[in-house]
Protein backbone atom coordinates (compact mmCIF):
# COMPACT_ATOMS: atom_id res chain seq x y z
CA UNK A 1 0.00 0.00 0.00
CA UNK A 2 1.95 3.48 -0.76
CA UNK A 3 1.38 6.39 2.13
CA UNK A 4 0.05 9.08 1.77
CA UNK A 5 1.91 12.08 -0.37
CA UNK A 6 0.57 14.97 1.67
CA UNK A 7 0.24 16.18 5.07
CA UNK A 8 -2.98 18.07 5.21
CA UNK A 9 -4.57 16.06 8.54
CA UNK A 10 -2.42 15.85 11.30
CA UNK A 11 -3.54 13.51 14.35
CA UNK A 12 -4.18 15.56 17.27
CA UNK A 13 -2.72 15.22 20.31
CA UNK A 14 -4.34 12.98 23.36
CA UNK A 15 -4.98 15.96 25.42
CA UNK A 16 -7.64 17.99 24.48
CA UNK A 17 -6.39 21.18 22.83
CA UNK A 18 -7.64 24.26 24.21
CA UNK A 19 -7.00 27.74 22.69
CA UNK A 20 -5.22 29.98 25.51
CA UNK A 21 -7.24 32.81 26.09
CA UNK A 22 -5.83 36.14 24.40
CA UNK A 23 -2.64 35.17 23.02
CA UNK A 24 -1.22 32.99 20.20
CA UNK A 25 -0.04 29.91 20.62
CA UNK A 26 3.58 28.97 21.81
CA UNK A 27 6.32 27.19 19.87
CA UNK A 28 8.19 25.22 22.11
CA UNK A 29 11.36 23.39 20.15
CA UNK A 30 12.92 20.42 21.62
CA UNK A 31 16.21 18.99 20.39
CA UNK A 32 18.60 16.28 21.30
CA UNK A 33 20.84 13.90 20.41
CA UNK A 34 19.68 10.82 18.79
CA UNK A 35 19.38 8.61 21.52
CA UNK A 36 19.08 10.69 24.29
CA UNK A 37 15.13 10.07 25.11
CA UNK A 38 13.39 13.40 23.27
CA UNK A 39 10.83 11.43 21.79
CA UNK A 40 9.57 9.84 25.21
CA UNK A 41 9.42 13.05 27.00
CA UNK A 42 8.24 14.97 24.16
CA UNK A 43 5.21 11.91 24.46
CA UNK A 44 4.60 12.23 27.78
CA UNK A 45 4.64 16.06 27.66
CA UNK A 46 1.59 15.88 25.34
CA UNK A 47 -0.21 13.41 27.11
CA UNK A 48 0.32 15.85 30.95
CA UNK A 49 -0.02 19.17 29.70
CA UNK A 50 -3.38 20.25 28.51
CA UNK A 51 -3.75 22.49 24.92
CA UNK A 52 -0.43 21.16 23.24
CA UNK A 53 -0.05 19.96 19.97
CA UNK A 54 2.64 17.66 18.94
CA UNK A 55 3.66 19.24 15.16
CA UNK A 56 4.67 15.81 12.90
CA UNK A 57 7.32 16.38 10.65
CA UNK A 58 8.11 14.61 7.47
CA UNK A 59 10.69 12.29 5.96
CA UNK A 60 12.33 10.04 3.40
CA UNK A 61 13.82 7.42 5.87
CA UNK A 62 11.87 4.28 6.33
CA UNK A 63 9.99 3.22 9.73
CA UNK A 64 11.64 2.14 12.75
CA UNK A 65 10.12 -1.09 14.15
CA UNK A 66 7.07 -0.13 16.07
CA UNK A 67 6.78 3.20 13.74
CA UNK A 68 3.69 4.62 11.99
CA UNK A 69 3.10 6.47 9.00
CA UNK A 70 1.19 10.12 10.13
CA UNK A 71 2.27 8.71 14.59
CA UNK A 72 5.86 9.66 14.41
CA UNK A 73 6.90 10.82 11.12
CA UNK A 74 5.00 11.25 7.87
CA UNK A 75 7.22 9.21 5.94
CA UNK A 76 7.21 9.90 2.39
CA UNK A 77 9.08 8.83 -0.75
CA UNK A 78 12.00 11.08 -1.66
CA UNK A 79 10.03 12.78 -5.15
CA UNK A 80 7.14 13.64 -3.10
CA UNK A 81 9.30 15.26 0.01
CA UNK A 82 10.72 17.45 -2.92
CA UNK A 83 7.41 18.23 -4.05
CA UNK A 84 6.59 19.41 -1.14
CA UNK A 85 9.60 21.33 -1.13
CA UNK A 86 8.94 23.00 -4.45
CA UNK A 87 5.34 23.87 -3.47
CA UNK A 88 7.33 25.89 0.03
CA UNK A 89 5.21 23.97 2.26
CA UNK A 90 7.77 23.16 4.62
CA UNK A 91 8.97 25.64 6.98
CA UNK A 92 12.27 24.22 6.97
CA UNK A 93 14.47 21.36 5.78
CA UNK A 94 17.60 19.31 5.91
CA UNK A 95 19.39 16.49 4.85
CA UNK A 96 20.37 14.83 8.10
CA UNK A 97 21.96 10.98 8.45
CA UNK A 98 21.47 10.98 4.79
CA UNK A 99 17.84 11.39 4.70
CA UNK A 100 15.57 14.35 4.08
CA UNK A 101 13.38 16.04 7.06
CA UNK A 102 11.06 18.77 7.47
CA UNK A 103 8.51 20.72 9.47
CA UNK A 104 5.29 20.87 7.39
CA UNK A 105 4.32 25.00 7.25
CA UNK A 106 0.11 24.50 7.37
CA UNK A 107 -0.87 22.48 10.10
CA UNK A 108 1.84 24.27 12.76
CA UNK A 109 0.62 27.82 11.88
CA UNK A 110 -2.50 27.54 11.51
CA UNK A 111 -2.23 25.96 15.62
CA UNK A 112 -0.51 29.17 16.66
CA UNK A 113 -2.67 31.35 15.10
CA UNK A 114 -5.72 29.23 17.06
CA UNK A 115 -3.93 30.30 20.11
CA UNK A 116 -2.63 26.27 20.29
CA UNK A 117 0.84 25.94 21.94
CA UNK A 118 2.77 23.56 19.70
CA UNK A 119 6.02 20.64 20.59
CA UNK A 120 8.24 20.93 17.35
CA UNK A 121 10.85 17.94 17.61
CA UNK A 122 13.96 18.68 15.61
CA UNK A 123 17.66 18.43 15.15
CA UNK A 124 19.19 21.28 15.66
CA UNK A 125 20.31 22.28 11.99
CA UNK A 126 17.07 22.92 11.48
CA UNK A 127 15.66 24.56 15.00
CA UNK A 128 17.95 27.15 14.42
CA UNK A 129 16.29 27.50 10.80
CA UNK A 130 13.14 27.80 12.63
CA UNK A 131 14.33 29.74 15.42
CA UNK A 132 15.30 32.77 12.36
CA UNK A 133 11.61 32.87 12.03
CA UNK A 134 10.18 32.86 15.18
CA UNK A 135 12.24 35.14 17.45
CA UNK A 136 9.53 34.36 20.52
CA UNK A 137 10.11 30.37 20.24
CA UNK A 138 11.10 28.25 23.61
CA UNK A 139 14.15 26.24 22.89
CA UNK A 140 14.89 23.61 24.99
CA UNK A 141 17.82 21.00 24.65
CA UNK A 142 18.18 17.49 25.58
CA UNK A 143 21.29 16.11 27.04
CA UNK A 144 21.78 12.31 28.20
CA UNK A 145 23.60 11.60 30.89
CA UNK A 146 27.25 10.64 29.13
CA UNK A 147 28.52 9.70 25.84
CA UNK A 148 28.83 6.33 27.39
CA UNK A 149 25.20 5.90 28.19
CA UNK A 150 24.00 7.34 24.97
CA UNK A 151 25.87 4.84 23.35
CA UNK A 152 24.59 1.83 25.09
CA UNK A 153 20.94 3.05 24.94
CA UNK A 154 22.31 3.63 20.47
CA UNK A 155 23.34 -0.33 20.73
CA UNK A 156 20.53 -1.13 22.75
CA UNK A 157 17.85 0.63 19.90
CA UNK A 158 19.17 -2.35 17.84
CA UNK A 159 17.89 -0.03 14.77
CA UNK A 160 21.03 1.51 13.16
CA UNK A 161 24.30 -0.35 12.28
CA UNK A 162 27.71 0.00 13.75
CA UNK A 163 28.98 2.51 11.36
CA UNK A 164 25.39 4.36 11.64
CA UNK A 165 25.87 4.69 15.65
CA UNK A 166 29.56 6.00 15.42
CA UNK A 167 28.92 8.63 12.85
CA UNK A 168 25.49 9.73 15.41
CA UNK A 169 28.12 9.88 18.34
CA UNK A 170 30.39 11.50 16.47
CA UNK A 171 27.45 14.27 15.38
CA UNK A 172 26.99 14.50 19.48
CA UNK A 173 30.05 16.56 20.06
CA UNK A 174 28.77 19.20 17.26
CA UNK A 175 25.32 19.63 18.53
CA UNK A 176 26.55 20.00 22.22
CA UNK A 177 28.35 22.74 21.15
CA UNK A 178 25.15 24.81 20.04
CA UNK A 179 23.33 24.47 23.27
CA UNK A 180 24.23 27.90 23.94
CA UNK A 181 21.58 28.69 21.24
CA UNK A 182 19.03 27.35 23.33
CA UNK A 183 16.92 29.02 26.20
CA UNK A 184 17.09 26.11 28.40
CA UNK A 185 19.11 22.55 28.99
CA UNK A 186 17.72 19.79 30.79
CA UNK A 187 19.79 16.96 31.55
CA UNK A 188 17.71 12.99 30.85
CA UNK A 189 19.65 11.25 33.86
CA UNK A 190 16.23 10.32 35.44
CA UNK A 191 13.22 10.63 33.12
CA UNK A 192 10.76 11.10 36.02
CA UNK A 193 12.94 14.44 37.19
CA UNK A 194 13.48 15.34 33.27
CA UNK A 195 9.67 15.07 32.72
CA UNK A 196 8.61 17.30 35.27
CA UNK A 197 11.74 20.29 34.39
CA UNK A 198 10.10 20.30 31.03
CA UNK A 199 6.95 20.36 32.27
CA UNK A 200 7.92 23.03 34.94
CA UNK A 201 9.30 25.34 31.49
CA UNK A 202 5.98 24.77 29.36
CA UNK A 203 3.49 26.28 32.17
CA UNK A 204 6.24 28.97 33.42
CA UNK A 205 6.15 30.12 29.88
CA UNK A 206 2.59 30.29 29.92
CA UNK A 207 2.35 32.55 32.40
CA UNK A 208 5.21 35.15 31.06
CA UNK A 209 3.44 38.82 31.01
CA UNK A 210 5.15 39.63 27.08
CA UNK A 211 2.90 36.57 25.67
CA UNK A 212 -0.22 38.13 27.05
CA UNK A 213 -3.03 39.84 25.03
CA UNK A 214 -2.64 42.97 26.90
CA UNK A 215 -6.08 44.10 24.89
CA UNK A 216 -7.97 41.31 25.44
CA UNK A 217 -6.62 41.72 29.17
CA UNK A 218 -7.94 45.35 29.24
CA UNK A 219 -11.49 44.35 27.79
CA UNK A 220 -11.84 41.63 30.38
CA UNK A 221 -11.00 43.84 33.97
CA UNK A 222 -9.85 47.19 33.57
CA UNK A 223 -12.93 48.12 30.93
CA UNK A 224 -15.27 46.45 33.24
CA UNK A 225 -13.27 47.62 36.58
CA UNK A 226 -13.30 51.57 34.84
CA UNK A 227 -17.61 50.93 34.72
CA UNK A 228 -19.52 53.38 36.30
CA UNK A 229 -21.49 51.48 38.76
CA UNK A 230 -25.39 52.14 38.45
CA UNK A 231 -27.24 53.87 41.65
Amino acid sequence: MSRPSTTDHLPSSPVEQQPAPGRRGILYIVSAPSGAGKTTLCKQIVTSISGVWHSISATTRKPRPGEEHGREYFFLEEQAFHDMVTRDEFLEYAHVYSHWYGTPRGPLMDKIQQGVDVLLEIDVQGALQIKKQFVDAVSIFILPPSMEILRARLQGRASDSEEEILRRLRKVKDEVWCVREYSYIVRNDDLGQSLRELQSIFHAERLKTHRMNMQWLERSFVAETDATPNG
